[in-house]
């Protein structure tokens, strides 16, 4: 009875206000377009073919449906109330009685922790579904020959995979940026909190369209959306194009609420260099999506119009097909290093906890993360090689491309040196930011290859390419997110989890994930190529059955590791002991206060007296936290003895380096 009423309760929810607001207004979008569209005497007859009239009523009707939705849930209703001069609610917390605490999870919420939870709830579902479609598709390839599903339903797949992980990782992202970054900075919340909650809501509306794109034929294109496909798939590519439209305004608040945060919600004493690394490089990320973002829309709206009303932005005659993948691009390379800087920036974080030693070289990592995101707008045109691009381009971008192994070499040797001659902790989220530390390096170094125009033309739409991008990604960001969300659940929750069953994670997940990387990079060098449904067993000297075979046991092991991981965390949030506020006796302003943290994180503004990583230091302070703000049980207890012990094996750098 219990579980029929909490789900009979979800009707008092934001979620169910939104998803009934999100079902009128596209029903509205379907009433008015197609009654303009009468009048003028065009058709409105259902198809999803590509050149459907439904391409325009889509596109309304994904505005009007997201705009229904984002009224429902309840995201503008202060802002409605302003426009017509009445007032709107004080933007806090306020218990109801008969609705239950963990609604918060499901409505509108202005508090940047329940803003970060929604991000993961909502990134960890999307994750789970794009990782089942990589499955699907996996299973097809472990042996030569169609036996489970048809070529067009591997394409749609496929691409719905990149495409739904893409919006996963930028989740991934939005999670740990939205919770973390204010309780790093000593703020009580981010500078515009209704903005926060509405760039969260935003993404749901979109989620639903991008998923409802399988239902009206899909897309055969790839992730990518290259025309003159794009302009010849299905109906679902026109739902595609808007969900990753209106995606694009998720980022693009964010972004601007975390820049205004940091730099005006500070507290007193800390300085940009006083900052943890994390922030510096949410900073970062910040700024690539705030500029890059656009080019991202501008290319599927293009598409999207085209599509709609035969705009010829992309015509091989009356356009330009290249142009779209200089816009396309422009974009999306350095949204890799949307996805990876904040997974390097929480390896910078959790090293030093672990080795209990000083962070070395702190400015040049900070200031690394600034590099790499100026270098991410001037390589986009490696991508291109074999496209149409003028083969003079090639060679300065090739340059670029490799330059940008300069400040993440720099991270690297950084982290090498903080480890050194340290007391590791040998923990879940050190050895998940280890993982992320050998995975990284490996996608580092098979990027040259794929750089160098000499190789990178024979590799390029290889599995070499797959294999590259998937480790890198994993590295930077999935084993990092992961390493973050062990070390930050006691944070988050006030439990601890199970070790035995993080570590079992991690093993499987790590040797799973590195046999798949291995046989791709394998197959790519013996020439097989991506996004095809089928292979000749007689290619790549017979071998490409028999590795196809073993790449798709190690994905399903890797696959499975992830519900040991939600089993791990919600038992442990239902029965998993109380944590100390401080078990890692980090010096992290946000491990500071009680855990979970207090509503409004800070009754008094902290003070930044000392510098974030300065473990072992005798006498060194970071922080001074009011009293009653201080957590009280921080020195009694830690999770590891050798948290406690003494200072680092070596002298500390001198202090600010």
């Amino acid at each position: 009875m219990k579980i029929l009423g909490a789900i009979l309760s979800l009707r008092k929810t934001g979620l169910f206000g939104g998803i009934i607001g999100g079902a009128i207004g596209a029903a509205f979008g379907v009433f008015l377009t197609t009654t303009i569209r009468s009048l003028q005497g065009l058709s409105n007859e259902w198809s999803i073919e590509a050149d459907s009239p439904w391409n325009v009523i889509v596109l309304v009707v994904s505005v009007t449906f997201t705009l229904g939705f984002l009224i429902g849930v309840g995201s503008m209703t202060d802002w409605l109330k302003w426009t017509i001069g009445r007032p709107g609610s004080d933007g806090h917390y306020h218990p109801r009685k008969g609705k239950p605490y963990w609604h918060r999870f499901l409505d509108m919420d202005t508090n940047h922790k329940i803003v970060g939870i929604q991000y993961g709830l909502l990134g960890m579902i999307v994750f789970l579904v794009g990782g089942t479609f990589a499955l699907i598709f996996r299973t097809e390839l472990a042996q030569p020959g169609l036996q489970y599903i048809s070529a067009d339903d591997y394409n749609n797949l496929i691409g719905l995979h990149g495409q739904v992980m893409f919006v996963a990782v930028l989740l991934g992202v939005g999670a740990m940026a939205n919770y973390l970054v204010p309780l790093m900075i000593g703020a009580q919340d981010m500078a515009f909190p209704r903005l926060n909650g509405f760039a969260f809501w935003i993404n749901v509306p979109a989620v639903i369209l991008l998923l409802s794109g399988l239902f009206v034929g899909g897309f055969d294109t790839g992730w990518t959306a290259y025309p003159p496909l794009s302009l010849k798939a299905q109906l679902g590519m026109q739902l595609s194009l808007s969900a990753v439209f209106i995606l694009g305004f998720s980022s693009i608040f964010g972004a601007i609420n975390l820049i205004v945060t940091t730099f005006l919600m500070r507290a007193p004493g800390m300085s940009l260099f006083r900052m943890p690394i994390f922030v510096w490089a949410v900073l970062a990320t910040s700024l690539l999506q705030l500029t890059a973002t656009q080019f991202l829309g501008l290319s599927f709206l293009m598409v999207a119009l085209q599509r709609a009303a035969g705009l010829p932005f992309f015509d091989p005659v009356l356009g330009d097909v290249t142009l779209y993948q200089h816009l396309f691009w422009f974009y999306s390379h350095p949204t890799v290093y949307i996805w990876v800087l904040p997974g390097l920036g929480i390896i910078s974080e959790l090293l030093p906890v672990f080795s209990r030693k000083p962070l070395f070289g702190y400015s040049f990592i900070a200031l690394s993360s600034a590099g790499i995101a100026i270098m991410g707008y001037l390589v986009w045109a490696h991508h291109m090689w074999a496209s149409a691009m003028d083969p003079f381009l090639r060679i300065p971008f090739m340059l670029t491309t490799l330059l940008v192994a300069v400040p993440t070499g720099v991270k690297f040797f950084s982290w090498l040196a903080t480890m050194w001659e340290g007391r590791i902790v040998f923990a879940t989220p050190m050895y998940f930011t280890l993982g992320a530390f050998v995975l990284f390096l490996l996608g580092g170094l098979t990027g040259p290859p794929s750089a160098l125009v000499v190789t990178g033309l024979h590799l390029h739409d290889s599995h070499f390419v797959v294999a590259h991008f998937h480790i890198t990604v994993f590295g930077g960001f999935i084993f990092a997110y992961f390493a973050a969300l062990y070390y930050w659940f006691p944070k988050m929750t006030g439990r601890m989890y199970s070790e035995t069953l993080g570590k079992l994670h991690f093993i499987l997940m790590f040797v799973g994930f590195i046999v798949f990387a291995l046989m791709l990079f394998r197959m790519g060098l013996l020439g097989m190529r991506r996004r095809i449904a089928d292979y000749d067993p007689l290619l790549g000297s017979g071998d490409f059955g028999d590795l196809n075979t073993i790449a798709t046991i190690a994905a399903f092991v890797s696959g499975f590791s992830v519900p040991i991981m939600l089993f791990n965390f919600v038992y442990s949030l239902a029965y998993g002991r109380i944590a100390a506020s401080n078990p890692w006796r980090s010096r992290g302003l946000e491990w500071q206060i009680s855990s979970p943290p207090p509503e409004l994180n800070y009754s008094e503004l902290p003070q930044i007296v000392g510098n974030p990583y300065d473990y072992g230091l005798a006498g060194s302070v970071y922080a001074i936290v009011a009293p009653q703000d201080r957590a009280k049980d921080q020195l009694d207890q830690v999770e590891h003895p050798e948290i406690a012990a003494g200072g680092p094996a070596l002298p500390a750098p001198a202090a600010g380096d």
